[in-house]
């Protein structure tokens, strides 16, 4: 999730953990270790970019490093706050939770985190988008609130746990939409006689209304979307060719890594002597209709002679997304139910 939300539940954390004892420097402490496990992002200007993505949500959001780092933050804020009725134990447990609540939202999403390193499998269950104001609003209010109560306040600590309650069953929630959406898309499918390996669904930016699907057959792949609000089940899917004859047998370790991080779900362009690796995975900004538009990330392989053999190195493509109003209109009209 983005990293205010992140904050939120580490405080929320930290607080529920010692807030009783510590006041405010519980929740203090609780944002700060909720933040930590996204410092892997600082990869990007040590590692090349496509390393720097396979890094990001690896080791740092893994319960071993929360095993083995929470008892050293513990010991470093215990020397801090000596003065506070707050052991060397009382510390490591807060850091814990707010470390390993971290990737445990992050699995919700549709990134998911290898929560479970060094092993690769990335748990994503993607039922709710890295930004939900609706996840996180509410949470933020009833926390902030409640820190402005004293530490020994009954109400400072319900105000709390109905933070963590509404926010939790809002996930759980969102959960069991994904699951009731799902056969939606398939019952779509199976009445457009669309032979398939393969489908995904997960929301599209900021809410939980409106559902994409991706969806694998031998040739290419199905892009549909389905609003709770829209006055019918007909689905409209956009096709786009996988092209995947485009690739050279000579790719780089970088062009590998990009496709491998796609997880299967990518097509292939090519422009002039550069092909465009376009991930599906978090879909295209643009025309809900006619399914045009920028892909929220695509990876350009460029030539590269070496030893009079053509290679290809690969950089991240940073999209336009120009006219960015129209476009948040356009996601409205959709989320609404406005299929034109």
């Amino acid at each position: 999730m983005d990293s205010l939300t992140q904050i939120v539940l580490g405080a929320s954390v930290g607080e529920l953990v010692l807030g009783k004892k510590v006041g405010n420097r519980a929740a203090l402490w609780g944002a700060i270790g909720g933040t930590i496990p996204d410092l892997d992002v600082l990869a990007q200007y040590m590692m090349n970019p496509i390393d720097a993505l396979l890094v990001h949500r690896g080791f740092s959001h893994s319960i071993l490093f929360c095993i083995l780092t929470a008892p050293i933050f513990g010991w470093i804020v215990w020397k801090i706050h000596k003065n506070q009725p707050a052991s060397w134990k009382d510390w490591s447990w807060l850091f814990f939770w707010a470390l390993f609540t971290h990737p445990l939202l992050d699995a919700f999403t549709t990134w998911g985190t290898q929560l479970f390193w060094p092993f690769e499998s990335r748990l994503a269950y993607k039922s709710i988008f890295v930004i939900d104001p609706l996840y996180t609003f509410p949470f933020l209010i009833l926390l902030s609130i409640a820190l402005f109560k004293p530490k020994s306040s009954d109400r400072r600590r319900r105000l709390n746990k109905l933070g963590l309650i509404i926010s939790t069953s809002y996930l759980i929630l969102s959960f069991a939409n994904k699951l009731s959406i799902t056969p939606i898309f398939e019952r779509a499918l199976e009445e457009q006689n669309i032979q398939y390996s393969k489908i995904e669904t997960k929301p599209m930016p900021l809410q939980n209304l409106l559902w994409t699907a991706n969806v694998a057959s031998d040739s290419g792949y199905y892009i549909g979307y389905y609003s709770r609000l829209d006055k019918n089940s007909d689905i409209h899917f956009n096709f786009y060719e996988h092209n995947k004859k485009l690739l050279s047998p000579n790719l780089s370790d970088d062009v590998s890594k990009a496709i491998s991080m796609t997880q299967g779900w990518y097509t292939v362009d090519q422009l002039k002597d550069t092909l465009i690796i376009h991930d599906l995975r978090f879909g295209i900004i643009g025309d809900f209709k006619t399914g045009e538009g920028e892909f929220v990330f695509d990876y350009l392989a460029k030539p590269k002679l070496l030893n009079e053999r053509v290679y290809y190195r690969i950089e991240q493509k940073r999209n336009s997304f120009q006219g960015s109003d129209k476009i948040f209109n356009s996601l409205l009209n959709r989320i609404a139910g406005n299929k034109e």
